[in-house]
């Protein structure tokens, strides 16, 4: 009970959001619990201990900042009515995960995976192939976002594509 107290609250001021699970049926292979985005990059950086010296090391465990900071993004675009659809996320009991999930009104998927990587290459898409299947026809297609430059296509509705594409304009 605390600790439902204590997430209410920490929604209640915007600290936190929910990110509810994908699902399309009573599939028991897919994990129901929702994750938690902390809404600021910076907090949640400084309650994983990562200073502004650490992030500068190689071996900086960046990747779930850069998920944090996507989803927090995403949620903003959602906000601003940029896109109409739900954020949800996929998980399997496998192991088999997708960051994020758009889901439209017409159900339509799109997977979006979050890599703090400058390479993406075709075993990144694990996550995105089983949401494909779990999502059959609805699948529209897998975006793995990267630190990189380019956008590339990996076959299938698969696609890289460098994360600054969420603020910066198309060419």
């Amino acid at each position: 009970n605390t600790v439902d107290s204590y997430l209410a609250l920490l929604r209640a001021t915007f600290l936190i959001a929910e990110v509810r699970a994908w699902s399309r049926s009573t599939n028991a292979r897919i994990t129901r619990q929702s994750k938690v985005l902390v809404s600021d990059s910076g907090l949640s950086a400084s309650l994983t201990g990562l200073t502004a010296e650490r992030l500068l090391e190689p071996n900086a465990a960046l990747g779930p900042l850069v998920e944090t900071f996507v989803g927090n993004e995403l949620l903003r675009l959602r906000g601003a009515a940029a896109i109409d659809c739900e954020l949800l996320y996929y998980r399997t009991q496998r192991g088999e995960e997708v960051d994020f999930v758009l889901e439209g009104r017409g159900g339509g998927v799109v997977g979006i995976e979050v890599k703090a990587s400058t390479n993406v290459s075709l075993g990144d898409f694990r996550g995105i192939d089983a949401l494909r299947r779990d999502a059959g026809d609805a699948f529209h297609r897998g975006i793995i976002l990267y630190a990189g430059e380019s956008t590339a296509s990996f076959g299938e509705g698969r696609f890289a594509v460098p994360i600054n594409a969420l603020w910066d304009d198309p060419v």
